[in-house]
């Protein structure tokens, strides 16, 4: 076994999670994955998985060896297309994520027509509303929404995107319309829990004026569907990308709350590790979401 295999078997070991799941993968039995493991560490001469029955755990050593073994996979992947060539067609495994709401709506259709356009990639799409590692996960692609990434990663503008606040008619006759985002503190205010943002504080902007109001509310979820269908029966005040609420709120079912006040803004980006030969695969899908939400990028709310 050479280091390069090495490096991209305890990979492949760690994303499984257990012993089990990656000799099935690789097509082998938990004993022998066990026993390359374990020539592995004599090689490198520490420890790399803290083990227990039903999973395992990276050390420190492992995961120095995961990360930076990321990195040494990478750069022979370039240096090896680089090698090939213009003639490298798209094909292999492409492992994508993207969050759940946006992933199950817009970009599971769109990898529908990746697929028949080239039947010789294998998508896996990851949806969830999780941090992503991009590099430790082994990930070629992410649809991220919001804020850009670190300066590691690249990014694409797939889709102009903005959040708004909405409410039901029914919620808004019975307890006012705000006229300040100050008044929004004595409303019910429905939250969606997600990782990169401060959990029951809006921001909202207007000209120079900036207004951070702490909100309070009935009910949270970490799906955003389950919150919209809250305001819709009249729970409180949503904030919720424009992606979502475009059409509830054109059909008039739900109702914009301090429309001339802006919230932070939701673009939506396909992110990948920054390298200076992109896979075939990963720029074929690139290329092909962008077109896809080209009439996306044309206006500042993404025509939604």
């Amino acid at each position: 076994m050479t280091a390069i295999t090495d490096l991209a078997f305890f990979a492949q070991l760690v994303k499984a999670g257990n012993f089990t799941l990656a000799a099935q993968e690789l097509g082998n039995t938990p004993a022998a994955v066990s026993k390359r493991l374990a020539a592995i560490e004599r090689r490198l001469g520490v420890r790399l998985l803290q083990r227990t029955t039903r999973r395992i755990g990276l050390t420190p050593e492992g995961e120095m060896y995961l990360v930076e073994g990321a990195r040494v996979l990478a750069d022979l992947e370039a240096l090896e297309r680089a090698v090939s060539g213009s003639s490298e067609k798209p094909a292999g495994l492409l492992r994508v994520a993207a969050t759940l709401g946006f992933g199950r709506k817009h970009i599971a259709p769109a990898l529908s027509g990746f697929a028949r356009q080239f039947p010789a990639v294998e998508v896996q799409l990851q949806l969830t509303d999780r941090p992503v590692d991009l590099v430790g996960q082994g990930l070629d692609l992410q649809i991220r929404l919001g804020d850009l990434p670190d300066s590691n990663l690249t990014a694409r503008l797939l889709a102009h995107n903005r959040r708004v606040l909405c409410a039901s008619a029914a919620y808004l006759d019975a307890a006012g319309t705000p006229e300040h985002p100050r008044e929004l503190a004595r409303h019910a205010c429905l939250f969606i829990r997600e990782h990169d943002e401060t959990f029951g504080t809006w921001q909202l902007q207007c000209g120079g004026r900036s207004e951070k109001v702490k909100v309070r509310g009935p009910l949270a979820a970490n799906d955003g569907e389950s919150v919209v269908g809250w305001a819709l029966d009249g729970h409180g005040i949503l904030m919720r990308s424009l992606w979502e609420v475009a059409p509830l709120l054109r059909s008039g079912r739900l109702r914009p709350v301090l429309p001339q006040w802006q919230l932070p803004a939701a673009d939506i980006h396909a992110v990948f590790p920054t390298r200076s030969h992109l896979s075939a695969k990963t720029r074929a899908l690139v290329d092909f979401l962008m077109a896809a939400f080209e009439t996306h990028r044309r206006d500042g709310d993404g025509g939604w």
